[in-house]
């Protein structure tokens, strides 16, 4: 069964996604990135503007054959299509489709109220479902 976990109040969702993907990287495991096409675009400029160091190989799922197979780090808005399987990080504001097939699902939830509430109802949907939720408190380990 899919590891569900919660990431509460990221102040900034798109900056927090980078410095995850980076860190799993960092382990060698593939994340599949969901989220509306806009935010990944965006998402894709950050980490094409991180530093030498922090690189993170990624693509957009508009990529060749090719290039998604090699890519550790897809960004996607069609995670049930992914071929990664590993992680799936959620950025948006519904369950995504396809989620059950990934080993463990990160949920990233900002400090606002309107995607705090979004994310109250997607928790309630995957208890629903038999899913055990962990909750981390991203402000709590601000700094560490």
């Amino acid at each position: 069964m899919t590891e569900v976990e919660f990431h509460f109040n990221a102040p900034d969702k798109l900056a927090y996604a980078c410095r995850f993907v980076r860190k799993a990287l960092r382990h060698e495991a593939r994340v599949a990135v969901v989220a509306a096409p806009g935010q990944l675009q965006q998402l894709d400029r950050m980490l094409w503007e991180l530093g030498a160091t922090d690189f993170v190989a990624h693509c957009l799922d508009t990529a060749s054959d090719e290039l998604l197979r090699a890519s550790p780090v897809l960004l996607t808005a069609r995670p049930a299509d992914s071929m990664h399987k590993e992680i799936l990080l959620n950025l948006g504001d519904a369950i995504p489709e396809g989620f059950d097939r990934f080993t463990r699902l990160v949920e990233m939830v900002s400090l606002a109220e309107q995607d705090r509430q979004l994310a109250r109802t997607r928790w309630r949907g995957y208890a629903a479902q038999g899913y055990a939720i962990a909750r981390r408190d991203l402000v709590l380990k601000e700094g560490v």
